[in-house]
């Protein structure tokens, strides 16, 4: 296990930075993942040769590339960021494998580990932006209710079936019973908390659009990889303001998780 201890430090300094960076500008530079990638797979590789263990790369390799697919997927269905999708990269490659096996233990548990923490994360996270702006989370939270109380009573009644039923099916029904508040929750929490209306010049490259933009005779589409440097030129030129979505800066979650991986793998 002591080869993985530069690793696991490299990954714990690393995601340090990519924390500071995303609270502190809510992104996350190329250099710093792209980076990590390199020198947790240099690492390997020098390891490889110098002790004459051709897996160690390999599994390595094969650690970054199921992450980079991994992390592809996840930004093109909108659950990360850029930054964040990239920071995944080279974490894939930190982890002890000893056989192909092995990646189905510690990709499922680390994500499934990331996913329940940030659940937590953002729930606490969203809290405080309530606090900030409860009239407006009032609002629009009244509003989701109001103009979706069909969904209310559609999961109020299968809510019924399945409870009556019993056994097993009395978990799945209060999933089913809260997930609507859930879902109002969250639509609330967006429109309420994390939609601005931002004036061209404080624009950066990757802010997310809430909608499609005409800017003289020209359309500048909402597209999961946000605004691009010539669409902020455009908008300036013509100091145009538009509404940008801003996401929970969700770096903190990966530290947190990765924290607990290591102490669990060095205990």
């Amino acid at each position: 296990m002591y080869q993985y201890y530069f690793l696991f430090g490299l990954a714990l300094i690393w995601t340090v930075f990519a924390v500071v960076q995303d609270l502190k500008t809510r992104e996350i530079a190329n250099w710093l993942t792209f980076s990590l990638i390199s020198f947790v797979l240099a690492y390997r590789a020098v390891y490889a040769l110098v002790f004459d263990d051709f897996y160690f790369f390999v599994y390595g390799f094969f650690g970054v590339l199921i992450f980079v697919a991994l992390g592809y997927l996840f930004y093109y269905a909108g659950v990360f960021a850029g930054g964040d999708a990239k920071l995944l990269f080279g974490l894939g490659g930190i982890f002890p494998y000893d056989s192909f096996g092995s990646y189905g233990f510690y990709g499922v548990g680390f994500f499934i580990l990331l996913f329940s923490i940030g659940i937590l994360y953002t729930l606490i996270y969203s809290t405080f932006l309530i606090v900030k702006n409860f009239n407006s989370f009032k609002k629009y939270f009244t509003s989701e209710l109001k103009n979706k109380m069909v969904w209310l009573y559609v999961c109020f009644l299968i809510f019924a079936i399945l409870f009556f039923i019993g056994d097993i099916f009395r978990i799945y029904s209060w999933i089913i019973l809260f997930f609507p508040f859930v879902y109002f929750y969250a639509r609330a929490v967006e429109k309420s908390c994390m939609i601005k209306l931002t004036s061209p010049d404080r624009l950066t490259e990757g802010d997310w659009l809430v909608s499609d933009v005409r800017v003289g005779k020209k359309f500048i589409k909402k597209t999961v990889h946000g605004l691009g440097y010539d669409d902020i030129l455009l908008l300036r030129k013509y100091g145009k303001k538009v509404l940008i979505k801003s996401g929970v800066p969700f770096a903190p979650v990966f530290l947190i998780t990765l924290l607990f991986v290591v102490i669990y793998l060095l205990r």
